[in-house]
C-alpha cells in the first residue's frame, strides 16, 4: 500500500483557480436555479444545490473509503480535517459544479415529462466527462491525489470513480423528481437534504464497496483490485439502468380536473 502523501507540496495556483473558479460557477448555479425556480414557482433547484454543497462536510468519509488525499502542505485554504484529510474550501463549491449542476437539469427534464431513458443515458455520460475532466484537472495540477493502489487510470484518474459519480447524479436526480412529484407542501422539499447524501453513500458505498474493500484489503492485490474495479462499474451500470427504468415520468399527479374524459362521459356533457 503506497503512503499517504502527507508531505507533497500544494501548487497554490491550482487551488486558486479551483477556489475562485467553482466558487465563480457557483454562484451562477445558484441564480440560475432562483431563475429556474421562480419560473416553475418552487424553490427545489435551489435547495438541489444547497443540499449537494452542505452534504460535502461528508467528504472525509469518501476521502478514507477510496483512498483520496487533498495535498495540504503551506498556503492550503482549510476549514476542517476529519479522519486525517484536510477539507478544502472548494469541496462544497466542486459539489454544487459537478453534481447539482447536471441534477438539475436532469431533474427538470424528468419533471416535465421529456427525458426518456436514452437521454437519461446521455446525462451519464455528460456527467463521467465532466467529473472526469474536473478531477483530471485538480489531479495533475497538483492539488491532490486519488494514493491508493487504483488500476484503471486515465491520466493518473481512476475510471471507476467517474463511472461511480455519473451513477450517483442520476440516482440523486431521480430521486428528487420523485420527491418533488409526491410532495404536496414545499417543506417537503427539504428532504433533499438527507436524499442527496443518501444516494451519494449509495452509489460511492454501495456500488464501490468491491473497490473499497479490494483497495484497504491487508494483503493487496492488483488482480482483486481489478477485479473489484470491474465490479463497482457493473455495478454501477446496473443502478444507472434501473434509474432509467422509471422514465419517462410524468410531472406529477393527475387531478380530477386534468383527468382524461372518456368518451361515454364525454357524449353525457
Amino acid at each position: 500500500m503506497p503512503m499517504q502523501p502527507i508531505d507533497h507540496p500544494l501548487n497554490l495556483t491550482m487551488q486558486a483557480v479551483l477556489t475562485y473558479g467553482s466558487w465563480g460557477i457557483t454562484v451562477v448555479l445558484i441564480a440560475l436555479a432562483i431563475r429556474m425556480g421562480l419560473r416553475e414557482r418552487t424553490p427545489f433547484y435551489v435547495l438541489m444545490v444547497l443540499a449537494a454543497m452542505v452534504a460535502a462536510f461528508a467528504e472525509p468519509l469518501y476521502d478514507t473509503a477510496l483512498v483520496l488525499y487533498f495535498y495540504s502542505t503551506d498556503g492550503m485554504y482549510t476549514h476542517f480535517t476529519a479522519f486525517g484529510v484536510p477539507q478544502p474550501i472548494w469541496t462544497h463549491s466542486g459539489y454544487a459544479v459537478l453534481y447539482a449542476s447536471a441534477a438539475m437539469f436532469i431533474a427538470q427534464a424528468i419533471h416535465r415529462g421529456t427525458l426518456t431513458s436514452r437521454g437519461l443515458y446521455a446525462f451519464a455520460g455528460l456527467e463521467l466527462v465532466m467529473s472526469s475532466v474536473f478531477e483530471m484537472v485538480g489531479i495533475n495540477g497538483g492539488a491532490y491525489a486519488y494514493w491508493g493502489p487504483h488500476v484503471f487510470r486515465i491520466f493518473k484518474y481512476p475510471l471507476v470513480i467517474g463511472v461511480l459519480e455519473a451513477a450517483q447524479v442520476i440516482c440523486f436526480a431521480v430521486a428528487a423528481a420523485l420527491l418533488r412529484k409526491r410532495a404536496t407542501n414545499p417543506w417537503q422539499l427539504l428532504g433533499l437534504f438527507v436524499l442527496f447524501p443518501c444516494t451519494f453513500f449509495m452509489a460511492n458505498f454501495g456500488a464501490g464497496a468491491p473497490t473499497i474493500i479490494a483497495l484497504h484489503l491487508d494483503h493487496v492485490s492488483e488482480t482483486l483490485i481489478r477485479l473489484g474495479a470491474v465490479a463497482s462499474i457493473v455495478a454501477a451500470a446496473v443502478l444507472i439502468r434501473a434509474a432509467a427504468s422509471l422514465l419517462p415520468l410524468a410531472s406529477g399527479p393527475v387531478t380530477p380536473a386534468e383527468a382524461p374524459v372518456s368518451p361515454k362521459h364525454a357524449d353525457r356533457r
